[in-house]
């Protein structure tokens, strides 16, 4: 192999790197700040980086909200889905899945919350390429949790009345109500509160077999 090949793949390892933390230094913005806030020019602030190098990784701010878009779904793959996956299915892994979700951001290193759920709300009236990847993404994570929830189903650890779709429905609605009250209102007890809930709506289902065992 030539100097020059060499060099090369030095440039190119380097540059991959160097996008890396671009990328980790984004998100952390986006998880204080909001996607939309996450720009060429704040990103270079932030990483120290010129706002001319960034160009030679993003070629637009949609571009980059794109991949830090793509960032979170490494990081809470990583942080959160893979390990869950890695339970028994049933109560075992819908129960490891859920203490894993909540408050998942401060336990990957994040300074704020949880990126998707801030775009939720934030890109709820826009059009566009960047809402359409959040739509998608939160799309296969209610798919993921209905698969969970159906597994739970066909192992007999919930009732096979269970509407899965209501059910994950209200996983849903309880995690954005967590959201709200320990990111908003920065209730302390949010995180109680969240699975105060989520027991009592698995219990709901579980209490059905469990009548129906007796009978």
């Amino acid at each position: 192999m030539t100097i020059a090949a060499l060099m090369a793949i030095h440039r190119a390892m380097k540059g991959s790197r160097t996008k890396e933390r671009l990328l980790r230094v984004g998100l952390d913005q986006v998880s204080v700040f909001g996607l939309s806030a996450v720009t060429l020019g704040q990103l270079a602030d932030a990483s120290g980086l010129s706002k001319s190098g960034l160009f030679a990784h993003f070629q637009s701010k949609e571009e980059l909200q794109l991949e830090l878009l793509d960032q979170f779904v490494s990081v809470i793959g990583r942080r959160v889905a893979e390990p869950a996956m890695r339970a028994a299915p049933g109560l075992p892994r819908l129960h490891r899945l859920l203490e894993l979700w909540l408050g998942w951001p401060a336990r990957a290193g994040l300074s704020g919350g949880c990126p998707l759920s801030a775009a939720l709300f934030e890109l709820d009236d826009l059009d566009g390429r960047v809402r359409d990847h959040v739509r998608e993404l939160e799309a296969q994570w209610r798919a993921m949790l209905v698969e969970v929830v159906s597994d739970a189903v066909a192992e007999g650890d919930l009732s096979t009345d269970t509407d899965v779709d209501q059910f994950v429905w209200e996983i849903c609605g309880i995690y954005l109500a967590h959201h709200v009250a320990s990111r908003f209102v920065r209730n302390r007890r949010a995180r109680v509160r969240a699975r105060t809930a989520l027991a009592g709506l698995i219990e709901r289902h579980q209490a059905v077999v469990a009548r129906r065992l007796r009978n």
